[in-house]
């Protein structure tokens, strides 16, 4: 393509392409660049700073799969991640009738806005005010543009104003679609057995030098009575990437729900909120986001046991989660063995650093983006199809702001911190290279299996045994990998450790069993009661005769 151009220009350079060159003059002028002019309107009455986002998108490819043939969104997804074109830039003190231009050829993904194929496009802006965009999506507070359609390239500048600002999503919202008939049944008396956990921790609040507080939410069974002498075996949950305290409403519904069908036994569930500003923090103590795992076992438990009837002894005290939820439990019970009685991790995020869904980190001149071969290293699958890579994962995140992104939240968990008071990457955005410094940091101190293998000795009297593990075979971030390298490692110690590979189960349907989506859960639960209560005569109910 090219050399054509270099032809082209010579023959025009000679006159011999002149009738050309005089069509041209008479064509629109296209600037290389795609401008598009964002207004602040009637969203705000109140100047507003944070990333500005442009999303574009096939119109005629968005209207056929919109139900009513009507888009009120543009939005990008996970698992069509080049489906949407994304540009960004910062904007500070947007003043309410004021506009500012965003460049979408200079930070785009997949590519700058000028190398789409000409057509029409819907387009949305939107104002992620407090930088949560990567982690969460659109939120409380965010303003937002109608959705427009415009014919790209264009001779004009397209613009689009700021019209609507999104409200907070209220907890113990969310479609009945998605919630089963016995969450369902039992939500009032759920919301009656829930109460919030909002606690200022000491020691976030020193390493901050402001209030940090520790959220989420406590369910007691049916039939508590805080008056009563009866303590009850408590769990501890904690969600996944992306999700947050409202989110884990849902989750006591469910719990509660469950319990009150008795197809779970009486427990007390904590649900706690993992997600922060830079990401999920894993209930690690890190130089970056601070000690969460001594405020969560020194603070928050020895607080929450005072207050509620838990059973306040190790084998008492359960831990559970899935996907990030899942690696921060099997920390939380590696870290801390005297304090808890087992933990259930699903799909953990990698525990092995081996295999980083599937790069070996530890690898002469590792790259996350390409293998050795130069082949793209796969992130996201689906029925054994690969929908993204790692590299565009990394690139889409970089556009889409600093902050909460997945790549981003691994940096500010594990990584040391920099001269300019920021994590140091662990690896290149711009190349995929991976800095052996910093993975060298990651193993020696978050490195799960590593860990294991050089503190089995002291750590085997108190954690033999406690480890269960599940992951499907076909895993869609590929978790699979370092939960079988985690094995070998507990199996080369003679380790009590408990594996469960789900064949063909993915990161979403690990836990289904029948019609039920959170089947597996319910196995998981008399797992646990079984320890804490092993004279116990209670039975599931679809056991009971």
């Amino acid at each position: 393509m090219h050399r054509c151009r270099h032809i082209v220009a010579s023959l025009l350079c000679l006159g011999l392409l002149s009738g050309v060159a005089l069509a041209r003059q008479d064509a629109p002028v296209v600037p290389a660049h795609r401008l598009f002019h964002i207004q602040l309107g009637a969203a705000s009455a109140q100047p507003a700073s944070g990333r500005l986002l442009l999303f574009a998108t096939d119109a005629k490819a968005a209207i056929a799969a919109a139900k009513d043939g009507k888009v009120d969104e543009v939005d990008t997804s996970p698992f069509s991640p080049e489906q949407t074109s994304v540009a960004a830039r910062e904007v500070s003190r947007l003043a309410p009738g004021q506009g500012v231009d965003i460049d979408a050829d200079t930070l785009a993904f997949p590519a700058g806005y000028s190398q789409l194929p000409p057509g029409d496009y819907l387009v949305q802006a939107v104002l992620d005010v407090d930088h949560s965009y990567n982690y969460s999506g659109r939120g409380a507070g965010d303003l937002v543009s109608d959705v427009v359609k415009v014919h790209l390239p264009a001779a004009d500048m397209p613009a689009l104003t700021l019209v609507k600002q999104l409200p907070a999503r209220a907890p113990w919202t969310f479609p009945s679609s998605a919630m089963s008939a016995t969450s369902m049944k039992y939500l009032d008396e759920a919301k009656v057995h829930t109460q919030p956990i909002d606690f200022t921790s000491p020691a976030l609040t020193a390493f901050w030098g402001r209030p940090i507080a520790m959220r989420g939410w406590v369910v007691a069974p049916p039939g508590y009575d805080a008056k009563a002498s009866t303590t009850y075996p408590t769990v501890y949950y904690t969600h996944g990437y992306g999700g947050s305290a409202t989110s884990l409403t849902a989750v006591a519904a469910m719990v509660y729900g469950k319990m009150a069908s008795k197809a779970m036994p009486p427990m007390i569930w904590v649900l706690l909120d993992e997600s922060s500003p830079t990401g999920t923090h894993e209930f690690v103590d890190s130089v970056n986001n601070g000690p969460w795992g001594q405020a969560l076992t020194t603070e928050l438990i020895p607080q929450l046991e005072a207050t509620y009837r838990m059973d306040g002894r190790p084998n008492g005290r359960f831990l559970n989660g899935h996907s990030s939820g899942g690696w921060a439990t099997l920390w939380l019970q590696m870290r801390y063995p005297k304090i808890f009685g087992g933990t259930w991790s699903t799909s953990p995020d990698p525990s092995d650093f081996h295999d980083f869904t599937g790069v070996d980190l530890y690898a002469s001149n590792a790259n996350v983006y390409h293998r050795p071969d130069g082949s793209a290293y796969p992130l996201v699958r689906d029925k054994g199809k690969v929908i993204a890579s790692f590299e565009t994962f990394a690139r889409l995140e970089r556009v889409l702001g600093e902050y909460g992104g997945q790549m981003a939240s691994f940096d500010w968990v594990f990584s040391p911190r920099g001269a300019d008071g920021r994590p140091v990457p662990m690896f290149n955005r711009d190349t995929g290279a991976v800095d052996p410094a910093v993975v060298a940091y990651w193993r020696d101190h978050y490195d799960i299996a590593h860990l294991l293998q050089a503190n089995w000795p002291q750590l085997k009297p108190d954690l033999d045994g406690k480890i269960h593990v599940a992951v499907g075979t076909a895993d869609t971030f590929y978790l699979d990998g370092a939960a079988h390298r985690l094995k070998a490692v507990l199996d080369s110690l003679h380790a009590k450790a408990d594996f469960r590979f789900r064949p063909d189960r993915t990161h979403f349907d690990l836990y289904v069993e029948g019609k039920d989506r959170q089947g597996l859960l319910n196995q998981f639960s008399w797992e646990m009661y079984a320890v804490a209560r092993p004279d116990s005569k209670l039975k599931p109910a679809a056991a009971a005769p």
